[in-house]
Parts: structure tokens; C-alpha cells; sequence
């Protein structure tokens, strides 16, 4: 084999995840000219077109999709006996490839993130803070935070490692002027600040006796952006209705007061999801040791 193969094929794979020569060069530490020859030579090697090129992006030809599977898996493989060698030495490296949820991930995740990688100097991280629904298969991503019961699916491990709660409240001012909600029916006379997905306001879920109760009335301001919900509830625009996780340290400090604490609704899992593959990668299971040991004795957020 050619001592230049693996680099080209290298090469490749990246350009056709990142959609362009400039994205994969950068990740690659190499010029866009290298990568550029290193999928020229693959194809001229191999006598077919791998990409399809315009100026505006990248996009794999039938036969670049196939060679691009195969090639992907290899690469991964090589990666998981390097990720062994390193835990018989008991150092993680590679690249932890990792997505969570925006505002956990931000306030949660990072800082044990933040912590693996002082701890294994050598190990790098690519990090996803989304809500999107992100394929961890299909996009190559080792581990994921998610919040919510499981969907079934036999290429996915899951385990629980903490409990988002959701709790109504406002700021001190604005509850002395406009009064306390004593039950869930009592909101649609409060101003309230809600979180917009999309083009439709997300329902506020409330326990009853009667079941699950939810108010769906329009807040007075809807924004997408659970951190500028926060910002409106300390400055006393209204009510809101989010995570203790979000909310926790301003509950205990007095910024925020939760009402209708009676009527909560049931915790959602947090959960951590990896591939299931036969040997679980020691930047993953090190990461994932990491992430239980810092919550399990009581999650930073509960409230």
C-alpha cells in the first residue's frame, strides 16, 4: 500500500462530513491545496469521481457514498485500537465527539467536560450544544446527554444519570404586584414568558388530581431562548416555566420564587446515549465514569 493511502483516505472522510475542502483542511491541520491532491489521487487510484464539486459545497457521487461508509468504518476502527492501546497505558486520546442539549449542556456538561480534558491532556473533544435531534450513528458522534424516555433502537446503549424537573416561578417584585397563582388555571391572567420552538409556543405541564393539565394560553413574550426567559423572569417581566437546572441558582439565592410547587409535573430522564459497540472506547467510558461521579451524589441543579 501506497505510505500516502491512509492520509488520503483521511483526507476524504473528513471532507465529505464537513461538506468542504477549507472545513477539512482546518480539522486536518493541512493546507486546502493538500487535501484537495489527497482526493484527487484516490480517484485517479481508483478511476471514479468520489465528489460531486460546485463552489457553494461538496457532495458525495454514488460510489463516493460507498467508498465513504467503508472508508468512515475503518478510520473508526483504527481509532477504537488506538482507544484500547491508550487504556492499557490508562490514558484516553483521540477525539470524544459529544452532543448535548443547549442550556444543560452549556451549565452542566461543559464543566465536567472542561475538567476530562485538564485530566488527559492528550485528549481532544468536538462538541454539539444543540436541541436538534442529532444521529449519532450516522454522524460519527461518540456519546450524547438527551432528555426523555428512550425510543427503541438496537444500535443505541442508554443509561439514566439524573431527572430534569420543571418548576413555574417569577421574580419576588413581580409576584407582590401582580399576586401569587394558587392553582394552574390561575395562569391565564398572569403575564407569562414562554419558550418558542419553532412557530408554536411549548405548552406548560402541570400534575392535577384530574391528570396532566396543560396551559397552552400564549405567553406575552415568546422567546426562543430558555437564558433570555431567565434574564425576563429576574427583571420581573413574568412567569416562567423551566428546568431546575436552569433555575436552581436563582431559586436558592431568593432572585426567583417558585409557585404552584404542588402541582409539578413528573421528572423527565436525563439520560447519556452511546453506539453499541462491542468495546466502549476509553475517552467514552472515561468520560461517561466522569460525568456519573460528579452528579450521582446529588445532581448540581435539583432544587
Amino acid at each position: 500500500m501506497e505510505p500516502n493511502r491512509f492520509g488520503d483516505i483521511a483526507a476524504f472522510v473528513s471532507a465529505a462530513k464537513a461538506g468542504s475542502f477549507t472545513a477539512a483542511a482546518a480539522s486536518l491541520g493541512l493546507t486546502r491545496s493538500a487535501v484537495g491532491k489527497s482526493i484527487a489521487r484516490l480517484e485517479a487510484r481508483m478511476a471514479v469521481r468520489l465528489l460531486n464539486r460546485t463552489t457553494r459545497k461538496l457532495s458525495l457521487t454514488d460510489e463516493g457514498l460507498v467508498a465513504f461508509e467503508r472508508w468512515r468504518q475503518i478510520l473508526d476502527d483504527l481509532d477504537e485500537v488506538e482507544s484500547t492501546m491508550a487504556l492499557r497505558r490508562g490514558k484516553p486520546t483521540g477525539t470524544l465527539r459529544l452532543t448535548a442539549p443547549l442550556s444543560l449542556g452549556q451549565r452542566h456538561v461543559l464543566p465536567v467536560l472542561d475538567q476530562y480534558l485538564k485530566q488527559w491532556p492528550e485528549l481532544r473533544a468536538d462538541i454539539r450544544f444543540t436541541d436538534r435531534f442529532v444521529d449519532l450513528v450516522e454522524e460519527g458522534v461518540d456519546v450524547a446527554v438527551r432528555i426523555g424516555a428512550p425510543k427503541e433502537d438496537s444500535q443505541l446503549l442508554t443509561r439514566t444519570v439524573a431527572w430534569q424537573q420543571f418548576v413555574t416561578c417569577a421574580s419576588p417584585a413581580y409576584l407582590e404586584k401582580r399576586g401569587v397563582p394558587q392553582i394552574p388555571g390561575d395562569l391565564y391572567g398572569h403575564d407569562k414568558i414562554t419558550f418558542l420552538a419553532g412557530e408554536k409556543a411549548m405548552p406548560w405541564r402541570f400534575h392535577t388530581e384530574a391528570g396532566l393539565h396543560l396551559c397552552e394560553d400564549p405567553g406575552r413574550l415568546n422567546i426562543d431562548s430558555s437564558e433570555a426567559m431567565l434574564d425576563g423572569a429576574r427583571a420581573g417581566f413574568g412567569l416562567i416555566h423551566l428546568p431546575t437546572y436552569i433555575t436552581g441558582d436563582d431559586l436558592r439565592a431568593g432572585n426567583l420564587v417558585e409557585v404552584l410547587h404542588a402541582y409539578r409535573p413528573p421528572a423527565d430522564p436525563i439520560r447519556i446515549v452511546y453506539p453499541s459497540k462491542r468495546h466502549l472506547s476509553p475517552r467514552v467510558r472515561g468520560f461517561i465514569d466522569l460525568l456519573v461521579a460528579t452528579w450521582e451524589p446529588g445532581v448540581p441543579w435539583e432544587y
